[in-house]
């Protein structure tokens, strides 16, 4: 039986940053399954360089709970690593490593815990999911949620094991992120209006954004469950222009909304979007009439709030000691699995404030207290009728 240091040590080798394959990672967690007798699922993306693993254990039939994580991690280009991140490395009770945080270290814990369950007498089945891409927009999972979604047996609850130092956490905000370009008319810039300014109108396009986002940030649209309260909207890249004498016919820039779990992030896309039609096109042109908007999507995932009643819900509070419910900044496949009809929760070892960024690390109390939650879960499932 492998401890969870010794197999986060393993994932931790596998480079799985997202641009990368997972199949590696994934094939090892298959062949560690299957030789406990744990029969596993693929689910690969059209290309068959990347998958979701699904597996479950204890007796037949529906219900049950799911343990899910994501096996990406994010690039460590650019940054000062005093350790080699795909390398387990321990100094004075840390774990350090790419995706020890996020989340190999929850992925860890539950292939970990899998022995003791089965060791136990399940009155419910136990489901295990490791999706691909999480970290560009969530967008492996969908294919093994498609898959689910065809069977009658599906889990009650899922547990997303992301960090939140194993704090209960019953929610956080959707995303959705949207490209813009502006195709406008290039001329010389001593004939400026014989032209359509393709950045003027994206300025123009931004400056809505931000009138929409000051709106939503209104007291009577805030939400003290989050912090910030409210959603937000925000450019993050633009590019336009080749020379200050052309007035420049191409500008492309990238905007996010995140919003609160009740909000609907496509009103704000489909605002921008009629501005753009109602005012901006028109203006364009009347100069140009091969001037163009255009708006495509570049990711998005749901918000998640779980009702503080739900079963969900009063099954984290017994698994933590806690019913202090709080919701986090950054977003899981949580939204996603509810969306699907699975009521979720996220609870997991680790901090997000050492996701991302050089010498990410897990300590090894949050490990071993994660161990402990999991074989809780297993005596409750023992338990429920």
């Amino acid at each position: 039986m492998m401890s969870s240091r010794k197999l986060l040590e393993q994932l931790v080798a596998f480079n799985t940053t997202s641009r990368e394959s997972n199949l590696a990672l994934i094939d090892f967690v298959r062949r560690y399954l299957t030789g406990l007798g744990v029969e596993c699922e693929l689910i690969h993306n059209a290309e068959r360089s990347k998958a979701n693993l699904y597996a479950r254990l204890g007796p037949s039939g529906s219900g049950g709970v799911m343990l899910s994580g994501h096996s990406d991690v994010v690039p460590v280009d650019g940054q000062n690593w005093s350790v080699p991140p795909f390398v387990l490395t321990e100094r004075e009770g840390k774990l350090y490593g790419r995706g020890t945080a996020d989340m190999k270290g929850f992925i860890a814990c539950m292939l970990a815990a899998v022995p003791y369950f089965l060791t136990q007498p399940l009155a419910q089945p136990l489901h295990l999911a490791i999706s691909y891409d999480e970290e560009v927009g969530c967008l492996g999972v969908r294919t093994l949620l498609d898959a689910l979604s065809q069977r009658p047996e599906k889990p009650d609850i899922c547990l997303i094991g992301e960090p939140t130092e194993l704090q209960p956490v019953l929610g956080h905000k959707g995303k959705l992120g949207v490209r813009c370009e502006v195709q406008g008319a290039a001329c010389h810039s001593a004939y400026a209006p014989q032209g359509v300014n393709a950045i003027e109108y994206a300025a123009k396009l931004i400056q809505k954004l931000t009138v929409i986002g000051q709106r939503l940030a209104a007291p009577e649209h805030q939400d003290a469950r989050f912090d910030p309260p409210f959603t937000t909207v925000q450019t993050g890249v633009i590019q336009g222009g080749r020379a200050l004498n052309i007035v420049p016919a191409e500008c492309t820039f990238d905007f996010e909304v995140r919003t609160l779990p009740q909000d609907d992030a496509q009103e704000v896309a489909e605002e921008l979007e009629h501005y753009a039609q109602r005012e901006l096109l028109p203006q364009m042109h009347a100069v140009n009439s091969d001037a163009a908007i255009r708006f495509y999507p570049i990711s998005g995932y749901p918000g998640l709030y779980t009702a503080a009643q739900s079963a969900a819900a009063r099954l984290l509070a017994h698994l933590t000691g806690s019913s202090a419910f709080s919701t986090v900044a950054f977003g899981t496949e949580g939204g996603l699995f509810h969306q699907a009809g699975i009521p979720s929760v996220v609870c997991g070892p680790g901090s997000m404030a050492q996701g991302h960024k050089a010498d990410e690390f897990i300590t090894v109390e949050q490990l071993d207290a994660c161990d402990a939650l999991l074989r809780r879960l297993a005596i409750w499932m023992c338990q429920k009728a």
